[in-house]
């Protein structure tokens, strides 16, 4: 049997501005409105499917897998967008980047609480 996620549905106040700022962030496309939903999609086929909602917003957690080039340009278009940013998942430790399994990762917020994480290693595939 084949299990993969196909996608997920984000809860926004905006949906059309938290989709392109998760975009804009990644480096990725917002697609064409598709009922309801504003998406996003990943390169491994996932995709991020922007609900909007006037009821408040349970914050859930987004991480992306990415490339030593990726989180480079990533995390330079977070910084220059301002954004605070933490090397842990509690905000303890703010202005830095963690060197989890011998990678790099961040963690950052986007407009609706939702906690965003860019990693270069998967947790647990060993290094440091």
């Amino acid at each position: 049997m084949s299990v993969e996620l196909n996608h997920t549905i984000v809860a926004a106040h905006d949906k059309k501005a938290s989709a392109q700022f998760l975009a804009d962030l990644l480096g990725l496309e917002v697609a064409p409105q598709f009922g309801p939903f504003i998406p996003v999609q990943v390169p491994n086929g996932v995709t991020l499917d922007y609900m909007e909602t006037v009821d408040e917003i349970t914050p859930q957690h987004y991480a992306f897998l990415v490339s030593e080039d990726d989180f480079d340009a990533i995390f330079a278009r977070v910084r220059a967008a301002g954004l605070a940013y933490w090397a842990d998942p509690y905000h303890r430790r703010p202005g830095e980047i963690n060197h989890n399994d011998g990678g790099r990762g961040t963690y950052f917020d986007d407009p609706n609480g939702h906690k965003l994480e860019i990693l270069t290693r998967p947790y647990g595939s060993g290094g440091d």
